[in-house]
């Protein structure tokens, strides 16, 4: 069953060559679904060579966990609905943190059964990880306590900060920024007793102080991501997408193995990257947000005066009607009331009767990036119509009619006109600026960052209550076939 040592290379510069496939293939529609299949066939290759590498043994054991994972996954993947998908990745990424808290432990005791058979002269009687640590020296023993410790300190942050970005977008815990007194000097606090602990773990403290770190950087995540509010938990998702990747990535340079290490660090790469575009599209510091606000207090955001004003399903008909141009605005609203199919089914109406109708899309729409464009893709809407914020933001003042589907902070114009907004300077949709907006909303709250709307009492505004899935389905029966 075991493969030699060139194989198991070769294999993995294949696999790693796939995964490179699949994260460029993902930037597009039309090739995502290809994409998918380079990762499956990278990940299968991946796993079946790290399975087959020399001295591995416990086939029994690997197999076991294989189908128990195997099921657990494909349970998971069909029961989970495309609104859960932020929180569904979260909780990934919880998975990878703990795994690397785990073999960091697991490395350690290994390492410490390795020096206790050099003191009695049994080396010989070593397998697998504990055989590799004895072969080396008292500076790569030094190395590999730093990996150790920088893959527990890492996966613990990961793994607590993924457990509370889950709750916080599965509605289990407030969505609203937790704010300790003096929380960035907590954070300094226990960042220096980590690296204190590092230090003594170094001189040979032994495992206490890497459980010690474990716990530390666990309290460090929970809080890290507690005191970030809503607005922001789309850069968050990202962000922890970041930190697993360089978890996993030292688990890499624990084990030895360069295929975990080639992967960890695209998705560590790729993550921090597209972290950095949503901070930059939102208008938020990079910094500020991946140290739970670090800067970015604000003063308290004015208040709304005014009055929303109803409409009904024939009053939003008419209007759409005697429309040349339409822009359908979603959000994740739309998502939850799984209102795509009526939604595109309103497109092709509308399309049919020669208007002009496109979508526009926020980056952070839908709590994850690319959340709009996966559903309205599922859907069958046309890829060519659906426009990103920047390629449709000045054609707002030229349109007839906006239909907000589920949306709230992305369409804010506190963003631009309330420097005490806690989402001021972050670039929103302007569709107050097109000559009438119809808000599709389930109720009169805020939205999931819980900040108040001027959008929705402005004179050409009308609030269009109801199911989003529920007002489309209206929308379509007073538009006629």
């Amino acid at each position: 069953m075991e493969m030699n040592e060139g194989l198991i290379t070769a294999a993995y510069v294949v696999a790693a060559v796939l995964f490179i496939l699949a994260l460029g293939g993902l930037s597009n529609q039309e090739k995502a679904k290809r994409a998918i299949w380079y990762g499956i066939v990278g990940m299968t290759l991946a796993v079946a060579a790290t399975i087959a590498t020399p001295g591995g043994g416990q086939y029994g054991l690997i197999a076991a966990m294989v189908v128990i994972g195997g099921i657990g996954g494909w349970i998971v993947a069909k029961r989970v609905q495309m609104t859960q998908m932020p929180e569904l990745v979260a909780g990934f990424h919880s998975l990878v943190g703990l795994a690397a808290v785990f073999i960091g432990i697991n490395a350690d005791l290994e390492m410490s059964a390795a020096l206790a058979a050099q003191e009695a002269g049994t080396v010989d009687q070593l397998a697998g990880f504990a055989a590799t640590v004895a072969r080396k020296s008292p500076v790569e023993l030094s190395i590999l306590k730093v990996e150790l410790f920088l893959g527990i300190l890492i996966g613990a942050i990961t793994f607590t900060g993924s457990i509370i970005a889950y709750g916080k977008l599965a509605g289990k815990l407030s969505s609203a920024a937790l704010t300790l007194p003096g929380r960035h000097a907590l954070n300094l606090i226990a960042l220096i007793a980590c690296l204190v602990l590092g230090y003594l773990y170094l001189g040979g403290a032994g495992l206490w102080t890497m459980l010690a770190v474990a716990v530390i950087a666990g309290l460090i995540g929970c809080h890290l991501i507690l005191a970030i509010g809503g607005a922001d938990m789309p850069v968050v998702v990202s962000m922890l997408n970041s930190y697993s990747g360089w978890a996993a990535a030292a688990i890499g340079f624990t084990l030895g193995n360069d295929l975990l290490i080639v992967t960890g660090a695209l998705v560590g790469s790729s993550g921090a990257i597209l972290s950095y575009i949503m901070c930059k599209g939102m208008n938020r510091s990079f910094v500020s947000v991946i140290l739970g606000g670090w800067g970015g207090e604000t003063t308290s955001a004015e208040a709304v005066d005014g009055e929303m004003i109803e409409a009904h399903a024939d009053a939003v008909a008419q209007a759409v009607a005697d429309a040349d141009s339409v822009i359908i605005v979603p959000g994740y609203g739309m998502a939850v009331a799984q209102a795509q199919g009526s939604v595109s089914e309103l497109t092709r109406r509308l399309r049919d009767q020669g208007k002009t109708v496109r979508f526009a899309i926020h980056p952070v729409a839908g709590r994850l990036p690319g959340h709009m464009n996966v559903l309205l893709a599922e859907a069958k809407v046309p890829y060519d119509i659906v426009l990103e914020m920047e390629e449709i933001n000045e054609d707002f003042p030229g349109t007839d009619v906006v239909i907000i589907i589920g949306a709230n902070d992305i369409v804010n114009p506190s963003a631009q006109d309330d420097p005490g907004s806690p989402i001021a300077g972050m670039p929103v949709l302007e569709v107050w600026k097109s000559r009438q907006v119809f808000v599709c909303k389930r109720g009169r709250g805020t939205g999931y960052s819980g900040i108040e709307n001027p959008l929705f009492f402005k004179d050409n505004t009308r609030m269009f209550y109801g199911d989003a899935k529920a007002s489309m389905d209206a929308l379509l029966r007073e538009l006629g076939a």
